[in-house]
């Protein structure tokens, strides 16, 4: 069962901490299956209560998951290991197009920004016991949340989308509780929900986001929270369109207890509209990260739901970091203000490019996805060999396995960089290193 690795330890701990050792050496390999408690309590002369309470920390690590009589073994991608690991290094002379960054040149100066933030903060300083949310930010976020019929809740700012999402999650799910996702997904996201954990049910989708079935399925399957990409989702560009919506809504309603998280880190940088689920269930959240439209170390993202939710995860917040920066608010507010990011130039440049991209592709016989946001997902039936031959053609792409859980295998092209010239020379080259399209689709 453990091949040559032997579990050490007398307490709780320790036993957590060997099992753990050897996850992250790799001595125990992902999906290998641990001793039965009472079996390793007999082996190491302890009492079954200390295994009993040493393989609950590690589920609660994220690091082994249990399947009832099954038992208890090592997670299929655990924690310590993080799918952003999962990649190529281009070297000298090849182009990476893999990063998922935006354009730097459609990002906007942050000098002004910082500048008038500064002189806010002379004028009223920054102090401790105010309003964790610069008034004027919630003013502009609420404003920007009513406009796309988001509805009615109170403005948190995180550190970032991923921030927000794992708040959420820690406000109201307990370790071994069920998370629906996107499949092919988020890494972020895909990591995250073993690492607080929790378990993992994939749900697969099309350029319309989750396929109702799918997430019917999952429902079924007593899943605790769902999450949800509205628009740009990371890698596919899926976007949830209004039928879609509309499918999805009719049957989260008959689940109102469970938790439902939308992400619509593709605001300002896509040109779709927004039909967003919030509302329908008791507990709801939907964030907006700036980091897509304004720099991804702004660090900042508006968060806002139902009030028990946004309750929660402030008060939460106020025992670790207290807030986020108001400096940082304040300078996204005067971004806001400013006009600095035109929405359609930023979505128009993204859209042109992508759209080129997967017209070349298919003029090739490349199925290929990217409906929206700055990522094209193309579906190979080896993609190992296909990373390595693009990498030899010249161009560094990012591997699937970073995004997938059950899904079939495909590479990411992020496009932010691509100029008219690049489109044609990257289609050749995975169009050559593609091989033939799988029958499945990308989900």
């Amino acid at each position: 069962m453990l091949g040559e690795y032997r579990i050490v330890g007398r307490r709780a701990a320790e036993i957590a901490a060997s099992v753990e050792r050897a996850v992250g050496s790799g001595e125990l390999a992902p999906g290998q299956s641990l001793p039965p408690m009472r079996e390793l309590a007999t082996g190491l002369g302890v009492n079954p209560n200390t295994v009993a309470a040493a393989y609950r920390t590690l589920r609660e690590r994220g690091i082994i998951e249990t399947a009832g009589r099954r038992g208890s073994r090592v997670r299929p991608r655990p924690a310590t290991t993080a799918r952003g690991s999962i990649g190529v290094d281009a070297p000298p002379g090849v182009r990476d197009v893999s990063a998922g960054n935006p354009d730097p040149a459609l990002l906007p100066p942050l000098h002004e920004a910082l500048a008038a933030a500064a002189r806010h903060h002379a004028e009223r300083p920054g102090l401790y016991g105010q309003a964790t949310v610069d008034p004027e930010f919630a003013r502009l976020a609420r404003a920007g949340l009513d406009a796309d019929g988001i509805p009615a809740g109170p403005v948190a700012v995180t550190s970032g989308a991923l921030d927000a999402i794992e708040r959420v999650l820690a406000a109201h799910l307990r370790p071994g509780d069920a998370v629906a996702v996107e499949d092919p997904g988020w890494g972020g996201l895909l990591d995250l929900v073993p690492a607080l954990g929790l378990r993992s049910v994939p749900m697969r989708l099309d350029d319309d986001g989750p396929l109702p079935g799918e997430l019917d399925r999952a429902l079924r399957a007593g899943v605790r929270a769902v999450v949800v990409t509205d628009r740009a989702q990371n890698p596919t560009g899926a976007s949830v369109g209004k039928v879609r919506a509309r499918e999805l809504r009719a049957l989260l309603a008959g689940r109102p207890e469970v938790l439902v998280i939308e992400d619509d880190h593709g605001h300002r940088i896509v040109d779709l509209p927004l039909y967003p689920l919030a509302g329908v269930t008791e507990r709801w959240a939907l964030v907006r990260s700036t980091a897509k439209a304004y720099g991804p170390d702004l660090r900042l993202a508006v968060l806002t739901g139902d009030a028990v939710t946004v309750d929660r995860v402030t008060g939460r917040q106020r025992l670790g970091p207290g807030w986020v920066s108001r400096l940082l608010q304040r300078a996204v507010v005067q971004l806001w203000t400013s006009g600095a990011v035109d929405a359609r130039v930023v979505a128009g440049a993204y859209g042109a490019r992508r759209d080129a991209l997967v017209r070349a592709l298919a003029e090739r016989g490349v199925a290929a996805h990217g409906r929206s946001g700055m990522n094209v997902w193309v579906p190979v039936a080896d993609e190992t060999g296909a990373v390595a031959r693009l990498l030899q053609a010249g161009w560094a792409v990012a591997p699937g396995a970073r995004f997938r859980v059950a899904a079939p295998p495909g590479v990411r092209l992020t496009v932010s960089e691509m100029t008219a010239d690049d489109i044609g020379p990257v289609a050749d080259a995975v169009a050559a290193a593609a091989g033939p399209a799988p029958a499945r689709g990308y989900g």
